[in-house]
């Protein structure tokens, strides 16, 4: 008798992992399955026709075999079940083959709206349905664009696929491993919370109920009934109606227009701690401990793929070759998703974020410079004599230079944000305590809700601390798992003796991080620092709020990939300005998939780089709302038999 299977189920795992064998299996074989082959046979390969006929050997002989690909395995899934479908991952290449996506500056819509019909079409399968799929990350994929576009490409389709599904198996090793629905812990299930719309785990009455530890790096959780009001609850922010800024707002094509009900990284309140409690983020935030507030990973909603769809449009029917804009044609169709307009306008009020912080660590040589220098630069960006400052007046963008971690202060940083004066040596003590921890990335979300209330429509946050690339260097060595030597760079010149220290200090936080890989906050706190801390909730916020934000250099590289784990999609809203010279830093960019925008070897880790590229949004914008269509101008491809001369 064919065992139970829930009505979606979708199976991941690596290759030869399993996966197919199990999702056959889940089905048994008494059922008559229809059996939706996507791999597309290719002429002259024979291990791949070997693979095809080994699969089908297995199947049972009432099985029956249909070959779909494209928009026919939706209309496929239309029909009665049982179904399996094996596998997305050649589906997706043979829609990305017919887009002709590998090789376009932007992925063309059609790719969009065939992934946004299949998994319409799982959602309403009428049958019991078993999807299979690769994995991200348990495959060989090259480290080409066409491979990052493949990667990307799947990771968001599975995504979406789970999201829809009853029931979600990973298979490694021929086991399978049930894993929990999003934002769930073992052991938890999910609750709605009436005052924000999100999730709090609870625990199950088969069991005694254990204390929330601390964040870890789950599953993003599903966003709650969009018609649930959306409110911001926490110390130091204030509760609003639904229709308020970064409210939820269900879009009309599916994505989340505004804040995810239950915000990412939210701080929510366990204990009846009252709004406002470290307004200000005092240096000494008594009032605020870990028992106060609790931060929950919690997914971003992705920009506006309506947009993005009708900007790619627009890209593709303008009076140029196709392609002819390159990445200022990407960076055009970015703006437009992340503004929810087609076509985007042009960043006006771009505002740069300096923050000041003095790192324990850099009293241990780590860095070209004494640690004394971090007040020193704080001074100078406020006086206007930093690289990034004369970039940001060149650019037309505005600068604030804050305080958040100096020991004794700098003239002319803002001094109501002080967090902590300065922080621990990372290599023998935490960077902070969970309440300072807490109240830097509070003071991360205030100061992004600042700038976007006053009108900001474009972030670029950076730090002026010395010694900072060495907390970052451990906290990406921690997150993607690279060797302590595969981190470490010369950062501000430092020499060969340098190095060995700056590399020996890592190596030792490495091993005090050791305990909290699956903590994002708590890597922080232990490994990372004021400003590092601050930078995350801020990149977290900005993105909650849909503002993009442009990154740059390590330490905020640093900062965006612990905000990516405690706010899931927020990379989505961010660009990176250039490759760094710093070897963690080309760690991060892989990790969160973004392309660089230039090449110009800055490095002053201040945002410099990333000041330079608002021309370049600017123009990406104006070309796209300013540049006549083919049609409009009779820029027209003409006939390639026309003889010679005939189209001058």
């Amino acid at each position: 008798m064919t065992p139970p299977v829930e009505p979606r189920t979708l199976v991941l795992g690596g290759t030869r992992s399993g996966k197919s064998r199990h999702a056959e299996e889940l089905l048994g074989d008494d059922a008559a399955v229809r059996y939706l082959a996507t791999g597309r046979r290719i002429p002259g390969d024979a291990d791949w026709d070997a693979r095809i006929a080994a699969h089908a050997a297995r199947r049972p002989v009432h099985w029956t075999t249909e070959e779909v690909g494209g928009t026919g395995l939706a209309a496929a899934l239309a029909r009665p079940g049982p179904v399996l479908v094996d596998d997305l991952a050649t589906w997706l290449t043979g829609v990305l083959d017919d887009a002709g996506a590998w090789d376009a500056p932007v992925v063309p819509a059609a790719v969009d709206a065939a992934v946004e019909g299949l998994v319409a079409a799982v959602a309403a399968a009428p049958g019991p349905v078993v999807l299979v799929s690769a994995e991200t990350g348990l495959g060989v994929v090259p480290d080409t664009r066409a491979g990052r576009v493949f990667r990307d490409r799947l990771g968001e389709l599975n995504a979406a696929v789970a999201r829809v599904c009853d029931d979600v198996v990973l298979v490694v090793a021929g086991r399978a491993l049930p894993l929990p629905a999003a934002g769930a812990g073992p052991g938890a299930t999910t609750t709605p919370v009436a005052a924000t719309g999100g999730t709090v785990a609870t625990a199950t009455p088969a069991g005694p109920a254990t204390p929330a530890g601390p964040a870890t790096r789950a599953d993003p959780a599903t966003p709650a009934d969009p018609a649930t009001p959306a409110t911001l609850v926490g110390p130091g922010d204030t509760a609003g109606p639904a229709d308020a800024p970064g409210a939820e707002v269900p879009d009309p094509d599916g994505d989340v227009a505004g804040t995810p009900a239950g915000v990412p990284g939210a701080v929510l309140p366990v204990t009846g701690a009252a709004a406002g409690d470290v307004a200000g983020a005092a240096a000494t935030p008594a009032s605020v401990t870990e028992s106060d507030v609790e931060i929950v990973p919690v997914t971003v909603g992705r920009p506006d793929s309506r947009s993005r769809r009708e900007a790619v449009a627009l890209v593709e029917g303008l009076a140029m070759p196709t392609g002819g804009l390159g990445r200022l044609g990407e960076l055009g169709v970015w703006l437009a998703s992340c503004q929810g307009a087609c076509p985007p306008q042009a960043p006006v009020r771009a505002r740069v974020v300096l923050l000041a912080a003095d790192h324990g660590i850099a009293a241990n040589g780590v860095s070209a410079y004494p640690p004394e220098v971090s007040a020193v630069r704080a001074t100078a960006a406020a006086a206007g004599r930093l690289p990034v400052t004369v970039a940001a007046r060149a650019a037309g963008a505005t600068v604030r230079v804050v305080d958040v971690g100096l020991v004794a202060g700098a003239e002319g940083a803002e001094p109501g944000w002080l967090v902590s004066h300065g922080t621990g040596r990372i290599d023998r003590e935490d960077a902070l305590d969970g309440e300072r921890a807490t109240a830097a990335w509070l003071t991360g979300r205030r100061l992004a809700d600042a700038e976007i209330d006053a009108g900001a429509d474009l972030l670029i946050p950076a730090t002026l601390a010395v010694g900072a690339t060495t907390p970052a260097a451990t906290l990406v060595a921690a997150v993607t798992g690279a060797e302590p030597v595969a981190v470490v760079g010369r950062a501000s010149g430092i020499d060969d003796r340098a190095w060995m220290r700056k590399a020996v200090a890592i190596r030792d936080a490495l091993r005090r991080a050791r305990p909290h890989l699956r903590d994002p906050l708590a890597l922080l706190r232990t490994v990372g620092g004021t400003d590092l801390l601050v930078l995350a909730g801020f990149l977290a916020r900005a993105a909650e709020r849909r503002v993009p934000a442009v990154l740059d250099g390590l330490a905020v590289g640093a900062a965006a990939l612990l905000a990516e784990e405690l706010a899931p999609g927020a990379k989505d809203w961010w660009v990176a300005a250039q490759p760094s010279t710093e070897p963690a830093a080309t760690l991060v960019l892989e990790h969160l998939s973004l392309v660089p925008v230039l090449d110009l070897a800055v490095r002053t880790e201040d945002g410099t780089a990333a000041v330079t590229t608002l021309p370049l949004l600017v123009g990406a914008a104006r070309l796209l709302a300013e540049t006549g269509s083919a049609q409009d101008t009779g820029v027209l491809p003409g006939d390639v038999t026309a003889p010679a001369g005939a189209g001058r």
